[in-house]
């Protein structure tokens, strides 16, 4: 049914496709329909600790402060923070009057921030985090994440020194370089012990995140970190990523209580290997590592009827010179060559020589028993301690108080688009925030798409040319689905391959530079190929269940026209 659903579709799709196609040529565009149902949304401060939907500029410019500072450690000409920001429209208009915050610069560092409008305490409370982000042109490779700033930056002044080392509590969202599609939620814990501080990553997100890179449409991203030390990470309202602070970070908050020994050494005499080599054991006198592994077959007696004075291969008897065959030229011209006709009737032509068959007498290279090691200790580890850093963490939901948020990218597309942030301790609230913005513009989405179908299918009824057209695309979805789903698979060869020479760790009898299996494998390759054509040389060419294996022939100058060429005369 789920195969059925999409073929249909698809169909329609090719509808929408055609008439795009058509009207685009006609000098005509699509536009989007625009209403009042959008309202900038409005919500009690009292409630929040920040909501921002960046629909008002004049307020935007007297909240934000670009950052004014230089990244440490890189190029002095690119260490500057002068990424542009700007309030524009969406490139894609869905909502009237709805406006964003847009990274309008690529390959250059830009941040912006702004103060909570009161201090975010992790206490009793959990923590919600939620924003928006469109990239308009896509994203290759860049960061769209935000940064919860900590307690510390107290005042405007502050922000315009911020940088990537600003001090942070929690940082959040999306970020992709090439084929890296990452969801990063990271918070700084403290060490309670010695007061150090350590980044703690989060596991990678279940969901899956190819699209939100490419499709150029808005996506409502949503932390929520709760006082029982769990979390849940949310993409337009489905669950991404979700576990505890404790159990789910690298590296974990807390250190094991008990780590190896760093100055217990294993001691020289100390002998891990569970088999050695038999150091009683000797060759054995009548053991001939000369012998060959195959032999000529003793028993072997000439087929009756065998032509030993008929060669294999013979001049065509109906071949002509061709007429502008020039000897001086090219040489004395010979007939190519075919196979003998005396031969189809005989056992065979040519010089016989008898099969070769394996060596009864052949043992190989002679190697010494292995044995059990009687002074086998077993694998060595260093014996555990106490871990003198050790401690024990229960609340790391309690965190650095956050004062601040703020972007600090870098970013290889443009037009990145932010909307709708809220940073609240009630998750209904932001559900709410979302549904007055992000709902919205999904389901406009959803309606253009629609409108779309519909204004193709009613286009289609005025073109009935159209109709040819969407009938060929279906067909060749249609072809190019069938071929993914049921076209010819490559059969995995390794997989049947069966090895027969094990190869034992730390094989005591292998030499340095020495193969597995070197040497015994060829051999009974050889011995099975050379038995094969053994039993059908004796058997007959007219064998039902064997048929001899053609003989390698001399077939240089055979061929076409065959002509060997002397070098031109100068």
């Amino acid at each position: 049914m789920a195969r059925i659903w999409s073929l249909r579709h698809y169909f329609l799709l090719a509808f929408a496709v055609v008439y795009i196609q058509a009207n685009e040529e006609d000098g005509i565009t699509v536009e989007t329909v625009e209403d009042d149902v959008y309202q900038t949304p409005n919500i009690d401060p009292k409630k929040v600790y920040l909501a921002e939907h960046f629909d008002d500029v004049s307020a935007f410019n007297k909240r934000w402060v670009k950052s004014e500072a230089k990244k440490q450690g890189v190029d002095e000409n690119i260490a500057k923070y002068d990424g542009k920001w700007e309030i524009q429209a969406p490139s894609r208009k869905l909502l009237k009057n709805d406006l964003g915050l847009v990274l309008t610069t690529e390959a250059k560092h830009a941040a912006i921030a702004t103060l909570l409008d009161k201090l975010f305490e992790f206490m009793d409370r959990p923590l919600v985090v939620q924003y928006e982000v469109t990239m308009q042109e896509g994203q290759n490779c860049g960061g769209a994440y935000i940064k919860l700033l900590s307690k510390g930056i107290k005042s405007k002044a502050d922000l315009k020194q911020f940088y990537d080392q600003t001090p942070y509590t929690i940082m959040f969202g999306p970020d992709k370089c090439g084929n890296d599609n990452k969801l990063h939620f990271i918070f700084r814990h403290k060490n309670p012990k010695n007061g150090t501080i350590e980044e703690k990553h989060a596991k990678k997100p279940t969901l899956r995140l190819d699209d939100i890179y490419k499709d150029k449409e808005p996506h409502l991203y949503t932390l929520v970190v709760r006082p029982d030390n769990s979390f849940t990470i949310y993409i337009d309202n489905k669950e991404a990523n979700s576990g505890s602070l404790l159990e789910d970070f690298t590296p974990a908050v807390n250190p094991p209580e008990e780590i190896d020994d760093p100055n217990d050494k294993k001691p020289e005499d100390w002998d891990e290997r569970e088999k050695i080599v038999d150091p009683t054991a000797t060759k054995p006198e009548d053991w001939d590592e000369t012998a060959p592994a195959q032999i000529v077959d003793p028993n072997a007696v000439k087929p009756e009827g065998w032509l030993d004075d008929e060669p294999e291969m013979i001049p065509d008897p109906e071949a002509v010179k061709p007429s502008d065959w020039e000897d001086e030229m090219d040489g004395e011209w010979e007939a190519p060559l075919i196979e003998n006709p005396k031969c189809s009737s005989a056992p065979g032509c040519g010089e016989w020589k008898p099969p070769v068959i394996p060596n009864p007498n052949y043992k190989g290279v002679w190697r010494a028993p292995l044995i059990t090691n009687p002074n086998y200790r077993g694998k060595w580890s260093p014996r555990r301690i106490a871990n003198p850093d050790y401690f024990k963490d229960d609340h790391p939901f309690r965190m650095t108080p956050i004062t601040a948020v703020g972007f600090e990218l870098w970013s290889m597309s443009p037009a990145l688009l932010f909307d709708n942030l809220i940073v609240t301790d009630d998750e209904n609230l932001a559900a709410a925030w979302a549904a007055q913005t992000f709902a919205l513009k999904r389901d406009r989405i959803s309606s253009q798409a629609e409108s779309l179908v519909e204004r193709g299918l009613k286009f289609a009824g005025e073109n009935p040319w159209v109709y040819a057209v969407v009938i060929i695309v279906s067909f060749i979805m249609v072809g190019v689905i069938a071929y993914m789903c049921c076209g010819p698979r490559t059969p995995d060869v390794d997989a049947e391959i069966k090895k027969t020479d094990a190869v034992v760790e730390d094989d005591p009898h292998q030499s340095e530079g020495e193969q597995p299996g070197e040497g015994e494998g060829q051999a009974e390759e050889q011995e099975e190929r050379e038995g094969k054509r053994g039993k059908s040389e004796l058997e007959g060419a007219d064998s039902e269940t064997e048929p001899a294996e053609p003989k390698q022939v001399d077939t240089e100058g055979a061929g076409d026209g065959q002509r060997k060429r002397k070098p031109r005369k100068e």
